[in-house]
């Protein structure tokens, strides 16, 4: 039977954001029903409250979240009642050409629930954000967007690892390849940032350097495992790291910003044969000018990360065990935790600069 619950909604464009009744329909096959119990408040949220993803309002938000399976449909067998699992916005077919050659996490058709959940005054269809739409006391996903992790990890830490803190560890691990021993730098040292530092640090790195224009940022990219910053807006991005690596570069730089300059920053600061990972978003209007001569001649690899590359059935508990061990602490990007009706505030805060990361806790 259809449940009326309380949800996050994004009404229009650059509107404030407002809690309100939805409908969430009974799972139907290959859906589950799941119960919310943390969501974080996520960059790509903002984008969708300002129209930067797409016009298909009003939305659902959030997406960066972890809870309870209430109720699943015909099929379903990867996930049942009383899972305790992170969800995620690539559940993979199987069926493609990325999967079917053994590449899963290219995924070229992943998939979300095909019942659309509801405004309960209107009836009005929602678009759930990233197809999870979290920020409510329940939703409707695809059962594969379901990975049941270790139950003992607290809902605020564990719910991250469904975007940002994944996407992060991700780019370095996944993507970039780091190795034991190897040099990093990571531009920009937001939530995605602070993460690919805490996976170039898990991976082993002997030399991590953070960059970023902010010194409170810098600050905190210290405590997640940056044994190096460098202020961008008071000195060259590029010299400083050079500087740092005997005038070489580094083995990996990781762009977690998305912008022309800093990708130009990532390029050129990495030794010969090195790796650039592009894990920060564009905009659709960026323009990217590199001599081709440089291309060749700096040899290499030039990656963008979708996701982190992951795989969520491999990569959420791996990383979930590690962080209960005390070898990755997720907590660290906890800032605040936040009741349903402070989203809106929590976006305020966000452009401040003030938080890692805010956490919806119901």
């Amino acid at each position: 039977m259809a449940q009326e619950v309380r949800g996050v909604i994004a009404p229009g464009k650059n509107e404030p954001v407002r809690v309100e009744t939805i409908v969430v329909p009974d799972p139907g096959p290959g859906e589950a029903v799941v119960q919310i119990q943390a969501c974080g408040v996520c960059h790509t949220d903002l984008h969708y409250k300002q129209g930067g993803i797409s016009d298909d309002f009003p939305f659902l938000l959030g997406h960066e979240a972890a809870g309870i399976v209430e109720s699943v449909g015909e099929g379903v067998t990867d996930v049942a009642p009383g899972d305790f699992v992170i969800l995620n916005w690539r559940a993979v077919c199987g069926r493609c050409r990325a999967c079917l050659r053994g590449r899963p996490w290219y995924c070229f058709d992943t998939h979300n629930a095909r019942q659309k959940m509801t405004l309960a005054a209107t009836g009005q269809e929602l678009s759930p954000a990233l197809g999870i739409g979290a920020f409510a006391e329940k939703t409707l996903v695809a059962a594969g967007q379901c990975t049941k992790v270790d139950a003992s990890a607290a809902p605020a830490v564990a719910g991250l690892l469904g975007c940002g803190v994944m996407a992060g560890i991700g780019a370095a691990i996944n993507t970039g390849n780091v190795g034991r021993g190897d040099s990093v730098a990571v531009i920009g040292c937001g939530g995605v940032g602070d993460a690919a530092i805490a996976g170039s640090r898990l991976a082993g790195a002997a030399k991590i350097i953070a960059v970023d224009i902010d010194e409170r940022k810098l600050r905190t990219a210290r405590e997640m495992g940056a044994t190096h910053t460098v202020n961008s807006k008071e000195t060259d991005a590029v010299e400083a790291i050079r500087e740092l690596t005997g005038g070489f570069g580094v083995d990996v730089v990781i762009d977690a910003v998305g912008r022309p300059e800093t990708y130009r920053q990532a390029f050129y600061a990495r030794d010969l044969a090195g790796t650039v990972v592009l894990v920060g978003v564009p905009t659709p209007e960026m323009k990217l000018e590199l001599p081709l001569l440089d291309v060749f001649g700096r040899g290499g690899a030039l990656k963008s990360s979708w996701y982190g590359d992951c795989l969520p059935s491999r990569d959420f508990p791996m990383l979930i065990d590690l962080h209960l061990q005390g070898r990755l602490d997720l907590q660290k990007f906890v800032t605040e935790t936040i009741a349903l009706d402070e989203v809106e505030k929590a976006f305020e805060r966000m452009h401040e600069g003030d938080v890692l990361r805010s956490v919806v806790v119901l």
